[in-house]
């Protein structure tokens, strides 16, 4: 996501940090840039409005005029106003109050609800929560099956709803059952329209009514842009939303509607969903989605993935046997497992800092289908091969080649690699600062 943007926003700033002093017309060259790029962006008018007059506002003050590095005062300006239109920090759920929580999911049929109903029980149960799965949406007999479907992926409980029951009665009853089960909080789907219409919001009313849930979470598509900012202001003056949640946040390169929530709607946006898999939610951090804008990556998130999908001792066991040259290709698989257990391969690289300006390398989109293929030889192997590289002879290339339904060639391939590999792992566990630029080189 934002792609687009960051690519126009670097090149608007490129030109102002290669110079010694920024004049008031360079800088209103530069903002006229940004200006078309945050529109183009699909970011709403207004907001684009207050952000540059901000801006210009700031650096035209002798912070900036009178820095050694007046372009990247502004960039810094710009990083701490992007920022602050997107509401400054993370906003965390509000599950205070008599257990169970209830939280309401609304928005409109296709946004994605019931999905993301099964990502944020599997989110809260990662934080230590228990939650419990309440279908809502008689209206839409596939709601119920797939909720109750995904609380089987998560391991969580679901009320059996039937579409012949009152949805007032069904989150009433949920609630009880929910309290009776030993949950903390309650994620309540409800039904959506294909547009917002009258019978809707009296139902989304009357279940608020009936539980009295504080956090009304609207769930948009966020590749409808702008108009998902316009529903949520519909939501907001009618049912009260206490957040937003943008759903398919991975399809959508300009991401306009997440720049322009928090200022439009005056309502946090809490999540995004990065992806099909029940793991792809994520908290949105303005800071940090500011600084992949322009382009100094999201090292904090990366971190945050790191340490879900890898365990602390198993790190510092592998770095010991890196140390000691005693890397195996069993290491190699169960390595290449966590970093998929991390997201896509091309998500992660646009949280490095700087490889994210690097287009040529962002547009090569690396192939995840190489590491189906690394994995499938490896898992050809016997158990003596993976731990000892050194007995696979030509024989034995030729039936791993066989057994994971590729060349010699490509087991060939994938050994020489994991040998340079294994040697630059050895070169920088050993030699520190020394070590990374070798191994960069």
């Amino acid at each position: 996501m934002f792609d687009r943007l960051s690519d126009k926003l670097s090149s608007a700033f490129q030109r102002l940090t290669g110079r010694g002093k920024v004049n008031e017309a360079d800088l209103k060259n530069a903002l006229r840039e940004v200006r078309l790029a945050l529109l183009e962006a699909d970011v709403n008018y207004r907001v684009v409005k207050d952000f540059l007059e901000a801006v210009n506002q700031r650096a035209l003050g002798a912070e900036v005029m009178s820095s050694l590095t007046p372009g990247q005062q502004v960039i810094k300006i710009v990083y701490e106003e992007l920022t602050a239109i997107m509401g400054s920090s993370a906003a965390g759920l509000d599950l205070s109050g008599r257990p169970p929580t209830p939280v309401m999911l609304v928005g409109l049929q296709g946004s994605g609800k019931t999905t993301t109903a099964g990502k944020l029980a599997l989110y809260l149960k990662k934080q230590g929560h228990r939650p419990y799965l309440v279908p809502a949406d008689v209206n839409r007999p596939a709601a119920i099956t797939q909720l109750t479907r995904l609380a089987a992926e998560v391991g969580a409980p679901v009320f059996p709803s039937t579409t012949d029951m009152n949805p007032v009665d069904i989150v009433v009853k949920a609630m009880a059952a929910a309290a009776e089960a030993g949950a903390d909080v309650a994620l309540i789907d409800t039904a959506g329209r294909l547009s917002i219409d009258e019978p809707l919001m009296e139902e989304l009313g009357r279940i608020r009514e009936a539980v009295g849930a504080r956090e009304i979470l609207m769930v948009a598509d966020a590749m409808t842009g702008q108009e998902a900012v316009n529903i949520a202001v519909a939501f907001n003056e009618r049912i009260g939303l206490s957040g937003v949640i943008l759903s398919k946040m991975e399809g959508d390169a300009r991401g306009g509607a997440a720049m322009s929530i928090r200022a439009v709607v005056d309502r946090p946006l809490k999540f995004v969903g990065t992806g099909e898999k029940l793991e792809a939610l994520d908290v949105f951090y303005p800071n940090r989605v500011a600084s992949s804008i322009l382009g100094m990556g999201d090292i904090e998130t990366l971190f945050d993935k790191a340490r879900e999908a890898v365990d602390e001792k198993e790190a510092r066991a592998l770095a010991k046997k890196m140390q000691k040259g005693e890397f195996s290709l069993e290491d190699f698989q169960k390595q290449i497992q966590q970093l998929k257990n991390m997201g896509s391969i091309e998500s992660l690289m646009g949280m490095i800092p700087g490889l994210g300006k690097l287009k040529k390398l962002r547009d090569a989109k690396p192939d995840e289908g190489e590491l189906k293929k690394i994995e499938a030889i490896i898992n050809s192997m016997t158990l003596e091969e993976r731990r000892n590289h050194l007995i696979i002879d030509a024989s034995r290339r030729k039936r791993i080649a066989g057994g994971s339904g590729v060349s010699v060639a490509d087991v060939n391939q994938l050994l020489k690699n994991f040998v340079e590999t294994k040697k630059m792992m050895q070169r920088f566990t050993k030699g520190g600062f020394s070590g990374l630029k070798g191994m960069m080189r």
